[in-house]
């Protein structure tokens, strides 16, 4: 991981979009700080295309597209993305699942947090669970005592031996049944919407994250940068991102969005 000072300023000046978890990326100790949300905002109204791509619920994914400086968001890593047109006053929803898909996939899901709820001790449902509709997120330190990776690695285990997927966020274990992550929804959406192929993306699409679900993110975009609290995850991380920031967490990502924007000055 090379320090941000490094990355080129003609490849920050090509930047058409900011791709960016939110978790511990955008957000300080789960607080959004004021420095964070602007960067955001100066990003957004220098022209920039600004996509949280994040593991978080629907709930919480119609609320950002709604209300913050962004683009769309993708949600429930690569679950869906949401898409408000402020002008027409119309949020459009993109599922990689159908309806009965997913009615099907929550009772499976059903079952495993059963299980990790009753062999994991210390685990609990992610309080935002309520909200979601196509995973299951284990609590493993937001708000319960942090619990050691040995625990982690339990709770990995049992959605994998019933088949799910499970990516390890800074806060979460999240898992689903479904071939996709963060990166095909992204792609999806940088396509479909937005009109970016993936040749194109790979110079002008900039991601920024700080944990193991975003790896697939860091492996696919030669332009991405990792706030500096990736380090506490960098021994689970085959592929790590390819810049890393001095600030952590939102400051990191402010450093990363002054960056971008004195490049286009």
């Amino acid at each position: 991981m090379k320090p941000l000072s490094q990355f080129s300023r003609a490849e920050a000046r090509a930047i058409r979009a900011v791709l960016t978890d939110i978790d511990d990326t955008v957000t300080t100790e789960g607080t959004l700080t004021a420095s964070a949300y602007a960067a955001l905002e100066q990003l957004h109204r220098a022209g920039l295309l600004v996509i949280p791509v994040t593991g978080r619920p629907a709930g919480w994914c119609d609320h950002i597209a709604r209300m913050w400086p962004v683009d769309a968001v993708v949600g429930e890593n690569g679950a869906f993305y949401f898409r408000y047109d402020r002008q027409q006053k119309k949020m459009h929803q993109h599922f990689w699942a159908s309806r009965e898909e997913r009615i099907r996939n929550r009772a499976r899901l059903d079952l495993i947090e059963k299980e990790v709820l009753g062999t994991v001790p210390g685990t609990a449902l992610a309080s935002d669970q309520d909200y979601r509709v196509a995973d299951l997120a284990i609590d493993f330190c937001e708000d319960v005592p942090a619990l050691p990776e040995s625990e982690v690695d339990r709770i990995v285990a049992v959605f994998e031996r019933a088949g799910a997927q499970a990516k390890v966020s800074s806060i979460h274990v999240n898992g689903w049944f479904g071939d996709y992550n963060k990166l095909s929804m992204a792609k999806t959406l940088l396509a479909d919407v937005f009109g970016i192929d993936w040749e194109t993306a790979k110079k002008s699409v900039v991601f920024a994250g700080d944990s193991p679900n975003d790896e697939p993110m860091f492996a696919a975009f030669p332009l991405s940068v990792g706030v500096a609290n990736v380090h506490a995850f960098a021994h689970r991380l085959t592929n790590k991102p390819a810049y890393i920031t001095d600030g952590h967490s939102g400051e990191g990502f402010a450093e990363l969005a002054r960056m971008v924007l004195d490049a286009r000055e």
